[in-house]
């Protein structure tokens, strides 16, 4: 149970994702098509950065109040028949949702998209007491079969390849077709419309649970969680404890922003909302209700300089527009949350020690908080956080003895001329044509994959030096 999604080396991770050809074009495309439709729709909205600054006082207020919505909607949900459990920890909501299944001698769970049930590892604790779990959002279904973890936080699949995944439906599903995506897509329908049938439970995340009403709102643009939640007799929502709004009219404006910057729609396809257990008129609401409020380290941030983390409505732009991402993928992030918001909350989630890698693989252009809707300061974050690990003294030593070094030589001007004059000749047998190849020692890494112009015959000392001299002497 854990953010965490493998023991892989970062480095290691880094390189097969810059070698990965497929993926990196998949993403490049896809975060051009993402981009282009954002810029688009925020322009045809209009006054975009007024509907930034109300979607940062929203989310702002709520976090600020945050003790006071969740009582309100804990006590409307239950007034509507449905039960609410606070979870401190992955391991109190896991333990939870296993009850309720044990309770229902529930055979099979299935699950609409969420990613904070991706978080606590719900999925291996359901089939720990025999339940069989089943995703059915297309791409987390894909990536179930195929035993793969999310490498985007709203395309989970984006670095497949309608092959691969034609491959993977013929080795788990025994399909014959062909790799259009029309026919897979058809026999994916077809396969997961008999578990919506047999279902017992349905398991949801939540987009925003609205205080006043008591209400759980879903955004989807496949229509399975309609199904998750009218089909099974028990439905279970999973939602972190910040996925909250006041009321239906700041949820308007959060949907607004967050379709837009997602992928560019005026609006999803569909908005789903659950509220409490269902009613004797009701026919396609669940009969049981149960809410799971997950903590799982979300209280430690607030209150903090890092609480503005909070505000993420997991629109993924921040995603979307990072060059680092660009290059090496999602699951180079070794987290469920990647991109520049997942470098920025899985340290604050899981500590330091196994992600003290992520607030370096930024390149702090501030392209991802220029796209964030809420106004979430990303690369400020991620600035604190590189700030907080070295003064935690937990830099790699040879980086620490670096910089002492650096230190010891920059501070001494005599050090620095007589480097200065040298380094022209000590790096001659690195350079051509102007430029530094495959220099050595740290440089290496750099050359490999940048331009390094080589010093040029006369340092800035010398020459301004000389020009002193050439004006005295007129």
């Amino acid at each position: 149970m854990s953010i965490k999604i493998g023991e892989v080396p970062y480095k290691d991770r880094i390189q097969k994702g810059i070698k990965d050809d497929f993926m990196r074009q998949a993403v490049s495309s896809a975060q051009g098509r993402f981009r282009t439709g954002r810029l688009t729709q925020a322009a045809e909205l209009g006054n975009w950065e007024d509907w930034r600054d109300l979607g940062e006082e929203i989310r702002t207020h709520t976090l600020e109040n945050l003790d006071y919505y969740l009582h309100q909607l804990s006590e409307q949900v239950s007034r509507r028949g449905g039960h609410v459990f606070f979870a401190e920890t992955a391991e109190e909501a896991n333990q939870y949702v296993k009850s309720i299944i044990q309770k229902n001698d529930a055979k099979k769970v299935v699950k609409a998209k969420s990613m904070v049930t991706e978080e606590i590892g719900l999925n291996k604790a359901l089939e720990e007491v025999g339940a069989e779990v089943v995703e059915s959002d297309l791409g987390e279904w894909i990536l179930q079969l195929d035993e793969d973890p999310p490498s985007h936080i709203v395309t989970p699949a984006l670095h497949k390849n309608k092959q691969q995944i034609r491959e993977t439906f013929a080795k788990k599903k025994g399909y014959t077709g062909s790799d259009t995506p029309e026919e897979l897509a058809a026999f994916a329908r077809e396969q997961l419309r008999q578990d919506f049938l047999s279902a017992d439970v349905g398991v949801t995340g939540c987009n925003f649970a609205i205080a006043e009403s008591g209400s759980i709102t879903l955004v989807t643009n496949e229509g399975n969680a309609e199904m998750v939640t009218s089909l099974p007799d028990t439905v279970i929502t999973v939602m972190g404890m910040e996925r909250i709004v006041p009321t239906w009219e700041e949820m308007e404006v959060l949907v607004s922003l967050l379709t837009r910057a997602a992928v560019g729609q005026k609006l999803t396809s569909y908005i789903t909302a659950i509220t409490g257990a269902g009613l004797e008129q009701e026919v396609d609401s669940p009969e049981e209700f149960h809410l799971v409020i997950v903590d799982n380290g979300r209280s430690k941030i607030l209150g903090t300089e890092f609480q503005s983390a909070l505000h993420c409505i997991r629109c993924a732009a921040c995603i979307n527009a990072c060059p680092v991402y660009r290059h090496i993928g999602g699951h180079a992030y070794n987290s469920i949350y990647p991109g520049p918001i997942g470098a920025v909350i899985t340290p604050l989630l899981e500590g330091y020690e196994d992600h003290k890698e992520l607030p370096y693989a930024s390149t702090l252009c501030a392209a991802c908080t220029e796209a964030c809707p809420v106004k979430i300061p990303l690369h400020e974050h991620l600035i604190r956080h590189r700030q907080i690990i070295v003064e935690k003294n937990m830099t790699p030593t040879a980086e620490k003895l670096m910089m002492k070094g650096f230190s010891a030589w920059a501070s001494n001007p005599s050090v620095y001329n007589m480097s200065a004059k040298m380094a022209k000749p000590a790096l001659g047998p690195w350079t051509k044509d102007g430029m530094i190849e495959n220099g050595p020692g740290p440089l290496k890494a750099w050359t490999e994959v940048r331009d390094f112009y080589a010093p040029q015959g006369q340092s800035f000392r010398s020459w301004f030096k000389q020009r002193q001299k050439d004006g005295e002497s007129k």
